[in-house]
């Protein structure tokens, strides 16, 4: 790898059943949510090591996510903060992060795939 590569750790669409929502019956009865986390992470030791220790851990990663997703908040924006500030946290290390949390079945009387909130930081 040369230097200047970007390296990047994703979790793509995982699923969790979780209670957010404006409506107290959002909360109440919950719905089923997909997150989407890709980090900037230098995971070149890794690559020559073939040794887990020498990168982040997607396991770690995704133990983050399901605890922020399991506090009932009204907003994706705030799951979405929570989220980000959780990982940057526990793995400081990381360069960037790129977030995407979907409600799949928003109440708004529409047909849709979902109601996404999007956050990019460096």
């Amino acid at each position: 790898m040369g230097a200047g590569a970007e390296m990047y750790i994703e979790l793509k669409e995982v699923r969790f059943y979780a209670y957010h929502g404006v409506l107290p019956q959002e909360r109440r009865v919950g719905g089923w949510y997909r997150v989407t986390l890709r980090v900037g992470y230098d995971w070149s030791r890794a690559a020559k090591t073939d040794r887990v220790e020498d990168t982040l851990n997607y396991a770690e990663l995704y133990q983050v996510i399901g605890r922020e997703m399991a506090i009932p908040s009204q907003l994706l924006e705030h799951v979405a903060g929570r989220i980000a500030t959780a990982v940057k946290t526990q793995h400081p290390d990381i360069t960037s992060i790129d977030l995407w949390v979907t409600k799949e079945n928003p109440p708004m009387g529409a047909e849709c795939s979902g109601a996404t909130v999007e956050l990019h930081k460096k």
